[in-house]
């Protein structure tokens, strides 16, 4: 299984990463938008995006959309990692082509709740 976490912060990218390692994923990184969408495009699409909000060049909320837009991601699985917190930003990222969210900080158990509603997870895989 192959995710892709997009957060212009190093250390959440680390962080993320060494999460879904340790569930068994192969996990490729980008820190914006701009350069998620060049590696996407040299790679085969992941299971899961993992995308933060707020990123310099491009954000979260248009790298969804663009990839929304392209039809070899229509497998892929994007998650919202962020700080927003109101229900209105919330519905505003699933409605731009999220198909879940998670608010920061974070733990692994809840990563693993989420990625089990998106039925890419399971425990005993991991």
């Amino acid at each position: 299984m192959k995710a892709f976490v997009v957060d212009d912060s190093r250390a959440t990218r680390l962080h993320l990463g060494r999460m879904l390692r340790e569930m068994g994923f192969e996990v490729e990184e980008a820190e914006d938008g701009v350069d998620a969408l060049q590696k996407l495009e040299r790679a085969e699409p992941p299971e899961i995006i993992m995308v933060d909000w707020y990123m310099p060049n491009m954000d979260g909320l248009e790298l969804v959309k663009r990839l929304r837009e392209d039809s070899r991601f229509n497998g892929t699985q994007a998650m919202m990692v962020t700080t927003e917190t109101g229900q209105d930003r919330i519905a505003v990222a699933l409605e731009a082509g999220a198909n879940e969210y998670v608010m920061k900080p974070f733990s692994k158990e809840m990563l693993i709740e989420k990625l089990e509603i998106l039925g890419i997870y399971q425990p005993e895989m991991g």
